[in-house]
């Protein structure tokens, strides 16, 4: 494996981050991850995924202006660093490794 390790859910975080651009905050990252990928994501592993990934140096946040429509709280905006590019590249980069490695017979089911 690469110099860095993260975990698939760490991985769709990031990914996801990234798909959302300047639209990155908590909500709209749960919301994107359970329709992009059909699966449920709680709030608390979504959080403690996002904190987690920033302490790391992969993310970064800020605070957007206060809103009426959420009672004055700011929303937390993320985006990836460049730091978590080379990690979401080194990441990619080893799976690819990994599917080129594959023989085609271990694919060939008329033996199985």
């Amino acid at each position: 494996m690469g110099k860095y390790s993260i975990g698939e859910f760490e991985e769709v975080v990031m990914l996801t981050v990234a798909v959302l651009y300047k639209d990155a905050y908590g909500i709209s990252i749960k919301e994107e991850i359970e329709n992009r990928l059909e699966r449920k994501v709680s709030v608390g592993a979504m959080r403690t995924a996002l904190n987690r990934l920033e302490k790391k140096g992969y993310l970064d946040s800020e605070f957007g202006e206060a809103t009426a429509v959420r009672g004055g709280k700011r929303k937390r905006y993320f985006k990836v660093t460049p730091l978590g590019k080379r990690v979401l590249e080194q990441v990619m980069e080893t799976r690819k490794q990994l599917w080129d490695s594959i023989p085609s017979v271990a694919f060939d089911f008329k033996f199985a």
